[in-house]
């Protein structure tokens, strides 16, 4: 008997109690499809994760002022102002991982234009000519701001799209002059739009003027609150962290035993972290929806069963005039196979559909990759053989003449 035929006869054996088969189908149907839309969920929230630290920067570390320890008083990070725009050259011009480099000074104030007035919540940002390079951040509209410009600590700003439209609603602000902390500042450019950071935060929402312009007219500093850097590759940022470790504490004249009066934030750690807890999360997602594929498989053996003892004359016919025991066995499994075929088609369509429902009406993130669905889909069907096999081989193994006197 070849394989085509065994096929049909499997379909006509399951069609003739379809509801049943419906049913028996229905474990692998959740279980797939819950398979499916907790993998979307799950790789969704990663790539939002990456997405949202991409978006910080290119190879990026951040350097900070570290915590203070005086008289039984202890101070967190940035609780001291150790860093130097000295220490940012050096880092450039020393740590040889290191590609591009940006003092950093941050600044409060309350924006004029005319007279409206906004209050950036991401503050006023000092930094040199190379921050677009090192954040990835391209001026849309304008210009940023030159080396010239941080030499002569220049009245010059580049605004953020959410500061742009909040203060220079129908205007263009390129060439237009604003107030910040009552100083004139003429705007030389527009961002691209960022959107959310990684804690949350508007990154659009800000002010960007040379750091020297910061030091010396807005809060009149000689020091930096942190150095932003921009490593030479994606796996260099683990060697400049270290070289800028030793650079630092050499500088700053640190013993043995003494602790780091910085902090270095690599970028990479932390996407690896979000990517390693995003893993674990699908894999609990994907165990936890893996079970109800297992409790159709045992509905489908319950059924296999069920079905092997209803069709005991059946067989014993069947063997009586010549059918082999692997046929039996044959098309039983064939049997079981398109139950859990069949379900896991159907399947895919409701994970793929409960994904897209949950992205559209909870505004979660899904993303839904044919790796996932491919995976789905072969497990089923390996569901089907691995608990139609004991029903088949049942059926394989009744005596013929046992099975003819069945009633």
């Amino acid at each position: 008997m070849n394989l085509l035929l065994t096929f049909k006869i499997a379909l006509r054996a399951l069609s003739r109690n379809m509801m049943r088969s419906m049913l028996t189908m229905l474990g692998i149907i959740i279980g797939v499809g819950a398979v499916i839309a907790m993998i979307a969920i799950g790789q969704g929230a990663s790539s939002q994760i990456q997405s949202q630290i991409a978006q910080l920067g290119n190879n990026m570390l951040f350097v900070m002022s570290g915590s203070m320890n005086m008289g039984g008083m202890r101070g967190g990070s940035g609780s001291t102002n150790t860093l130097t725009v000295d220490d940012s050259e050096a880092i450039e011009r020393e740590c040889p991982a290191v590609r591009i480099v940006s003092p950093g000074v941050r600044a409060g104030g309350q924006l004029v234009f005319g007279n409206q007035n906004w209050s950036a919540s991401s503050g006023i940002m000092g930094v040199n000519e190379k921050f677009p390079d090192i954040r990835s951040w391209p001026v849309v509209s304008g210009e940023f701001f030159t080396e010239g410009d941080v030499r002569t600590a220049a009245r010059v700003c580049v605004i953020g799209k959410t500061v742009a439209d909040n203060l220079f609603a129908g205007v263009d602000p390129v060439g237009q002059t604003m107030r910040i902390r009552n100083l004139p500042f003429r705007v030389i450019g527009v961002l691209g739009a960022k959107g959310q950071g990684q804690f949350g935060n508007d990154q659009d929402d800000t002010v960007i003027v040379p750091y020297t312009t910061a030091q010396k007219k807005m809060i009149s500093v000689t020091y930096i609150n942190q150095v932003m850097v921009s490593a030479i590759s994606p796996s260099a940022t683990f060697t400049a962290e270290s070289q800028i470790t030793d650079l630092l504490r050499q500088r700053h004249k640190l013993g043995p035993n003494q602790d780091n009066d910085f902090f270095v934030r690599n970028l990479t750690d932390v996407a690896e972290a979000a990517d390693q807890s995003s893993k674990i999360m699908i894999n609990l997602l994907a165990s936890i929806a893996g079970v109800s594929l297992m409790v159709g498989g045992i509905g489908i053996m319950n059924i296999m069963l069920v079905s092997v003892t209803e069709r005991t004359r059946e067989i014993g016919i069947r063997m009586a005039i010549g059918a082999r025991s692997r046929v039996i066995r044959r098309q039983f499994l064939i049997e079981s196979v398109t139950l859990s075929f069949v379900g896991g088609l159907i399947g895919v369509l409701f994970g793929v559909a409960a994904a897209v429902t949950i992205s559209r009406t909870l505004s979660w993130p899904t993303l839904i990759s044919p790796a996932s669905i491919g995976v789905a889909v072969v497990f089923s069907m390996m569901v089907g053989i691995l608990f139609g096999y004991y029903p088949a081989r049942k059926a394989a193994a009744l005596d013929p003449i046992d099975a003819l006197r069945y009633e």
